[in-house]
């Protein structure tokens, strides 16, 4: 197998427009007997699956929740970005473009970072046509913001959760769909093999989860919404259920598997409370818009605190480390996610940390509380207010910024961060690596497409805060609906795809005898147990930094573990209930072989960039050392059998419009 991204010629800003003339069309007549399959009803796969439908196609979705209502995006509370410059601040869809690819370590391609900036400011208007409150500004503009890696403020933001919003409006178009017909929904359903007919991607094997039963699903083309692998390290910031398992089953078909090793970590999450935690609570990055990040500059400070001997507001300023403003002057406590987690590790490695385990680093609202109060004591024409009465007048709008944020933390560490800064430290959050596809989003398999999340995505080696809603969106509402078109024009005399064929009984067989052989493994040991060891592994050696001695170390013991997992798991109760172990099993045994690829995609990997740092390559101020000569290319892993038999295929990344140059915040 060859590997082609299909990038259109042409110069950079006219290639989506000029694709888009050029592409072939399936008339609405046609499009009513083409079927299409999307599995996952997150933001890009409710999206895609809303447009197709609305376009006359006839979708089929799979999620394995209750409702689409319920996919990871729900938990994206920060924002979405868009090249709007509504603030008038210099932002242009070239500066969106060139701060993607640099906040990406220039591990993207230009092509596809373009385009996502160019339809960036059409997601904001569907979503604003849709009913999504975004807040808005006295004018009655839309209010914005700004996340790190960027001066300019992009993103927006609806009061609660921005993700939340935005599920409920495809959610809304889906439903519309739905109610007429040409969405069918099969919620609590798990897609566990991809069905190829003559090298062409025909069809789905999906387990109901309530009844047990196997489905088989034929339909011209699949599309895979499925989101990101965070979970391979057991504690991440995603829901329980997020998992590879659909972008796994299509990898082992034939799917190239990119970049596997490009995790982001996120910086301000709750810290780690013990071992009895299954998740982290994710802290939205809108709060280092006004949050300080800051240790103690003495150790015996930092000691005390650990101890519980000193409370943090009783350190005075000059005794305090603003070690991100310290650092990047330019940007401060607004870097890159991978250079603020890095720079936290770095100071609690070194012993400042500040809480009992001395994994965690404080955010400060006390400056942006005494500054907003000012302002609203002025407004209020309040005059000679005492700092009691600038405190409360700043609470109020601090609370009206982040409000929910503030009560989520105090809920869950019991601490009002009005009053006493918050703690945060890094925890994985998104992976950048996923399916690879070409520049229509189809994978090595023809008919397989991948979109949002779950693709290799357009992000390179590091994502900006927000970007994750704008590329999931933009895939499906404004990307896959014309390029799908183009592959599903020579399918409009096929006929419907049946399912009666030797290729769906062979795949439908395969499922079946991995279920009833972890059914009747009868071993001693439970899902979980494998999955936190595996997590472990992946944390302590593949984490927010790796090395050669750790990588080569990982893949060995997660082989290990994988084959005592086969031999030693228990999996109770039987295949045709609703039976979560066997769910938890079959994602358990794909992260076990997923883990392998991704330690090996980082040893291979002999530099470091974005959010993957090898210690061996780094400049002497600990920033990310990158090799451009030897390792600009994107890493597509072909399925071999074993992890350690991928076959690794490079696609260069040719930069034609951008400079290339070490990455600075300073």
């Amino acid at each position: 197998m060859s590997i082609t991204s299909n990038i259109p010629q042409g110069p950079l800003a006219e290639k989506w427009t000029k694709h888009k003339n050029d592409i072939n069309l399936v008339n609405p007549a046609n499009k009513r007997n083409i079927d299409i399959i999307v599995v996952g009803t997150g933001l890009a796969g409710g999206s895609a699956a809303a447009s197709l439908a609305e376009l006359g196609y006839n979708v089929k979705t799979f999620c394995y929740q209750d409702s689409p209502r319920r996919a990871h995006s729900i938990a994206a509370q920060g924002g979405i970005n868009a090249a709007k410059n509504y603030q008038g601040d210099g932002d242009s869809t070239y500066r969106l473009f060139y701060d993607t690819i640099k906040g990406g370590d220039y591990r993207s391609r230009e092509a596809n970072v373009h385009r996502l900036s160019e339809v960036s400011g059409n997601i904001i208007d569907q979503c604003v046509a849709q009913g999504v409150p975004f807040a808005r500004e006295y004018g009655g503009l839309l209010d914005n913001r700004s996340f790190g890696g960027v001066l300019v403020s992009r993103t927006f933001y609806a009061k609660g959760q921005t993700g939340q919003q935005l599920l409920l409006g495809a959610y809304a178009a889906m439903n519309r769909q739905i109610n007429r017909g040409k969405i069918k929904a099969y919620n609590r359903h798990e897609m566990l093999d991809l069905v190829l007919v003559d090298g062409k991607a025909r069809g789905i094997i999906a387990r109901n989860l309530v009844t047990g039963e196997l489905e088989r699903h034929g339909a011209h083309a699949v599309v895979i919404a499925s989101g990101g692998y965070g979970n391979v390290f057991f504690l991440s910031t995603n829901a329980m259920g997020s998992n590879v398992t659909a972008s796994w089953k299509i990898h082992k078909k034939g799917a190239y598997f990119a970049n596997p090793c490009y995790t982001q970590i996120h910086p301000t999450c709750i810290p780690v409370s013990g071992d009895h935690q299954s998740k982290l609570t994710l802290m939205s990055e809108s709060l280092r818009n006004d949050g300080r990040i800051w240790v103690p500059k003495k150790l015996e400070d930092a000691e005390a605190v650990r101890d519980g001997r000193l409370m943090p507001t009783a350190i005075a300023e000059e005794d305090r480390d603003y070690y991100l403003e310290r650092r990047y002057p330019s940007f401060g406590n607004l870097v890159p996610r991978d250079v603020a987690s890095r720079a936290a590790k770095e100071r609690c490695d070194a012993g400042y940390g500040v809480n009992k385990t001395g994994e965690a680093v404080y955010l400060d609202f006390q400056t942006a509380i005494m500054r907003y109060g000012k302002e609203q004591a002025i407004i209020q024409h309040i005059k000679d207010a005492s700092d009691a009465d600038v405190r409360a007048l700043g609470e109020k709008v601090v609370e009206s910024k982040y409000g929910n944020l503030f009560q989520m933390y105090e809920k869950i560490v019991d601490q009002n961060p009005y009053k006493t800064p918050m703690m945060i430290y890094p925890a994985v959050h998104y992976t950048m690596g996923g399916v690879w596809v070409d520049y229509n989003l189809m994978t090595s398999i023809p008919g397989c497409y991948a979109a949002g999340e779950a693709n290799f995505s357009d992000h390179g080696a590091n994502r900006l805060g927000a970007s994750a809603l704008m590329q999931g969106l933009a895939d499906g509402y404004f990307v896959l609906p014309y390029t799908i078109g183009d592959y599903l024009s020579q399918d409009i005399k096929t006929g419907a795809i049946t399912t009666d064929s030797s290729e769906f009984e062979a795949a439908e067989n395969a499922v079946k005898a991995t279920i009833d052989g972890l059914i009747n493994n009868k071993g001693t040991k439970t899902v979980d147990s494998f999955h936190r060891k595996l997590g472990k592994i992946m944390w302590n050696k593949c984490g927010m930094s790796r090395n050669e001695t750790e990588l080569k170390e990982a893949i060995s013991e997660i082989k290990a573990l994988r084959e005592a997992f086969w031999r030693e798991v228990n999996v109770p109760g039987t295949a045709n209930e609703v039976n979560q172990e066997l769910e938890k099993a079959m994602r358990v045994a794909d992260f076990l072989e997923l883990g392998e690829l991704f330690a090996k995609d980082a040893l291979e990997r002999n530099e470091s960039c974005g959010g993957h740092f090898r210690e061996e390559y780094q400049t002497p101020e600990g920033e990310a050392l990158r090799d451009d000569e030897n390792f600009m290319y994107v890493s597509a892993w072909e399925y071999q059998g074993e992890p350690s038999d991928a076959k690794l295929h490079k696609e260069p990344l040719v930069y034609d419009n951008i400079q290339v140059k070490t990455r600075s915040y300073k």
